[in-house]
């Protein structure tokens, strides 16, 4: 292999308020996730509500990313040196988060879920490796009733999209002249209106099932924010905002944490808060954080933190989601009034499974995602040339 044109140094610029923004939204979809279990499916319920739009939020900031790191380095890489980057960099985690999800599967059967006592160790094993691929998984094959296409890991739905991004990337996209691009994302932008504001649900919720209707939906959310991100990258110059960090996180907070708008007869309210928020709010954070600095040791350490966990605590934190929501089943007195303590224990339940998410994905990042990365690099791409 001619490594000349595969590797290069990592020496560009790095944006670590983006990072730690990426943490950020990680600990809020966790938050979301531990308190969607008390909402019987009722959106309007939901206390931070809006936290599935981290994952729209992800993918607007991986086409910046992705745009600002590879659009003026393919004259010294190839494309198998771009996709062997990406797999370095993100499946190591999904094999983690499969495994996770595989060793606490049994230990989740309950009445949310579809007889997991009832499914032979064969056919789950089966769904694992064929989760370390990420390849989605038919209805046919779901294991836990919620027709999802990584049923040990439900959330590694947006990594089979952000697969897709990245080949469609590297095929397509990064050939677009702004123009091109500029035009995509306009189209794109109203498509995502269109299904959010009048669309039925009234929100941009779904994508993580094989059937057309589910697939719609995360093409949908997919495209735009990762079309603008890339987009962004390359019309925007980063300027200089003081303390970006702290406004950035406090935003992309309020973001996600505000009530549901709008009333049942009255979606589509709901729907364009979703979508204008993704369309004008989220680039503006990126930009904010691009153009921002990590100032004192504080800041510098929180920041660090956040990014070293973002990606992990988004990956492997759900089978800790749903082996909470079989305790909540199996502790009905804690729901229905008649235990005093109700409360108090499933805050103390909910704030062990946070802890523990959190412990897990550190590990996860320093102690298995790091050293496996590095010594994938040296393996497969070859010494990188002095900068």
């Amino acid at each position: 292999m001619n490594t000349s044109a595969s590797v290069f140094s990592d020496s560009k610029k790095h944006y670590p308020i983006l990072d730690a923004l990426r943490g950020v939204a990680a600990i809020m979809v966790v938050l979301f996730h531990l308190l969607e279990t008390f909402t019987g499916g009722d959106h309007s319920k939901q206390i931070i509500n809006h936290g599935y739009m981290a994952v729209d939020f992800f993918f607007l900031l991986s086409g910046f990313v992705i745009g600002y790191a590879y659009d003026d380095r393919w004259g010294k890489m190839s494309l198998g040196g771009f996709f062997k980057r990406r797999l370095i960099r993100l499946h190591p985690m999904i094999i983690a988060g499969m495994l996770i999800g595989g060793m606490m599967f049994y230990f989740q059967d309950c009445e949310f879920f579809n007889h997991i006592s009832a499914v032979p160790v064969w056919k789950m094993l089966l769904v694992m490796l064929v989760g370390f691929t990420l390849l989605p998984l038919p209805v046919s094959m779901d294991i836990r009733g919620w027709q999802e296409m990584h049923p040990l890991d439900g959330p590694a739905w947006s990594l089979f999209f952000e697969y897709v991004a990245n080949i469609l990337y590297a095929l397509i996209f990064r050939h677009l002249s702004k123009t091109v691009l500029a035009v995509l994302v306009l189209v794109a932008g109203a498509a995502l209106i269109h299904l959010a504001a009048f669309g039925t649900q009234g929100d941009v919720i779904g994508g993580w099932s094989l059937e057309p209707a589910q697939l719609r939906i995360g093409i949908t959310r997919l495209l735009y924010p990762f079309l603008a991100g890339l987009l962004l990258s390359r019309i925007t110059k980063p300027g200089s905002i003081r303390n970006a960090f702290f406004w950035c996180s406090i935003l992309l907070a309020l973001v996600l944490a505000i009530p549901r708008i709008g009333t049942s007869e009255h979606v589509w309210m709901n729907g364009l808060y979703d979508s204008l928020s993704i369309i004008f709010i989220f680039p503006l954070i990126v930009y904010m954080g691009a153009s921002g600095a990590i100032n004192g040791k504080f800041s510098s350490t929180l920041s660090k933190f956040l990014g070293d966990i973002s990606y992990p605590l988004y990956i492997i934190h759900y089978p800790f989601i749903y082996t909470y929501m079989a305790w909540v089943a199996h502790h009905k007195q804690y729901t229905d009034g008649t235990t005093a303590n109700g409360f108090t224990m499933l805050v103390l339940g909910a704030a062990v499974v946070f802890v523990i998410s959190l412990l897990v994905a550190y590990a996860c990042a320093k102690w298995y995602d790091e050293p496996v990365r590095k010594w994938l690099t040296k393996r497969f791409m070859g010494k990188p040339k002095n900068k």
